[in-house]
This record gives C-alpha cells, sequence and structure tokens, in this order.
C-alpha cells in the first residue's frame, strides 16, 4: 500500500504579519469608537445615575484594554503549515521484494574522446 502526504495548501499558511497589523488596528479603532460612545453617553444621558457611572468606567478603561488588545498579536497559535518538502519513498531493493525479476545489468554506453592531435607540417 502506497503511502501518500497530504497535499501542499498554501491556506495552511500562517496570517501575514501585514494582515495580523491591520486586523490589530481594527480591534483598536472599534474599542476606542466604544470609548467615545460612552464619553457622549455620560454626558448626556439624564437623569444622573448608576449607569453613568458605567460609561464613565467605559471611557476611562477601554484606552487601556485597546492598547493592550492591539499589541497582543497571534504569535501564541500554532502554525499547522505544511512543509514544502515531500518524502519520497525509498525505492524496494530487487532482493526484498517478493516475485522480483532477477536484477538485469545496465546498459552503458562509453564515448571515449581523444584531444584533437594537429598535423605535422
Amino acid at each position: 500500500m502506497k503511502k501518500t502526504s497530504p497535499p501542499q495548501s498554501a491556506t495552511s499558511l500562517p496570517r501575514a504579519p501585514r494582515d495580523d497589523a491591520g486586523q490589530r488596528f481594527v480591534r483598536y479603532l472599534i474599542t476606542m469608537g466604544i470609548r467615545i460612545g460612552c464619553f457622549i453617553a455620560m454626558v448626556f444621558v439624564t437623569p444622573y445615575g448608576w449607569y453613568t457611572w458605567v460609561f464613565a468606567a467605559g471611557a476611562v478603561f477601554l484606552p487601556y484594554i485597546a492598547v493592550v488588545m492591539a499589541n497582543v498579536g497571534k504569535d501564541t497559535r500554532e502554525s499547522t503549515a505544511v512543509s514544502p518538502e515531500r518524502m519520497l519513498e525509498a525505492p524496494v531493493p530487487p532482493e526484498a521484494a517478493p516475485d522480483a525479476a532477477p536484477p538485469v545489468a545496465p546498459h552503458v554506453i562509453r564515448i571515449d574522446e581523444a584531444p584533437r592531435r594537429e598535423p605535422d607540417a
């Protein structure tokens, strides 16, 4: 039975650093947008109550959370990339293969070339 390796796939490669940085930037912008929303809600939502303090806490602590989330990359994720080198199966020696024909001597063609001699003048 012949053992085959899985085919190489470009989708098994890890995310490119440029794409990862773009995704982290988007997360930062979304978190900062929520912070601005908390600040606006804290000022304009009346009557003031306990939820005003929740909005204030969001406006104060979300920048820290946004920076931490933006700086955390996908370094901890294990890569599932397939090695581009494929393992070649070793040929089975003729004496190990059952019902094998006797080995045949290879045909060898030899070409002997001598340096060209200049005729004597």
